[in-house]
């Protein structure tokens, strides 16, 4: 198991007091393991600081207003390439199928691409195999980067570490491309409101209902409590 993607799942998690008081065991798994760079560790031990000394509901509002109010920040991978078109759907079949053909089963209250679900998957494979995945979505990894680099925040410092890690490169036209959606305040309501108004998403009979309860658990910061079932 690569306990560096177990570590960089839970940074991505809402915050808790159980992950405050593993902020030691987080950062001496990331320190032993030693599969991202240097600089990416320095990051991430920035991050950890903030989240052992800050307060708990502050942290709370802090991931609340960072990804679940604002859609070009979702920690919801497919988001970004598929909005809520079919292809999405299709796409959350196909990696749903992945996880469950390696014995990982996703709890009913989460959707496949959510990014630390697909960390912890990520954790029990192969090194290669977690890279090459890595790689097929830089794009996007470097696209949140930026946008929380300019926002001033230490969880740029995560997504850092999984460029650092994947086996490819991003494109620059694929981040450029990504780049030039709608990156609003998240204090600007309105803005919020429109960039969450789309079509219906298409994921199947009861497509109304999922796109529902999916922005509304966002909104609300709303977390399962077990990603996986067995």
């Amino acid at each position: 198991m690569n306990r560096t993607f177990k570590v960089l799942s839970a940074l991505l998690s809402y915050p808790t007091e159980e992950l405050k008081q593993a902020v030691p065991e987080l950062r001496g798994a990331v320190a032993e393991e030693g599969i991202v760079t240097s600089d990416a560790r320095r990051e991430i031990n920035l991050l950890l600081d903030e989240i052992a000394i800050g307060d708990i509901y502050e942290l709370q509002e802090r991931y609340v207003f960072l990804f679940d109010r604002t859609r070009s920040l979702s920690l919801h991978v497919f988001e970004h390439v598929h909005g809520e078109s079919r292809d999405r759907g299709q796409a959350m079949i196909d990696l749903k199928a992945q996880y469950e053909a390696n014995g990982m089963f996703v709890s009913a209250t989460e959707l496949p691409d959510f990014l630390p679900l697909f960390l912890e998957y990520l954790s029990t494979r192969p090194l290669a195999e977690a890279a090459e995945m890595l790689g097929q979505a830089a794009h996007i990894l470097s696209a949140l980067a930026e946008r929380l680099g300019k926002r001033g925040s230490a969880y740029e410092g995560v997504f850092h570490a999984l460029l650092a890690v994947a086996a490819a490169r991003p494109r620059g036209e694929d981040i450029a491309e990504l780049l030039e959606e709608a990156d609003p305040d998240p204090d600007d309501f309105a803005a919020l409101d429109a960039a969450w108004e789309d079509e219906p998403v298409t994921f199947g009979p009861a497509a109304s209902s999922c796109k529902d309860g999916l922005v509304a658990r966002l909104r609300a910061a709303r977390r399962p409590a077990s990603r996986w079932r067995r």
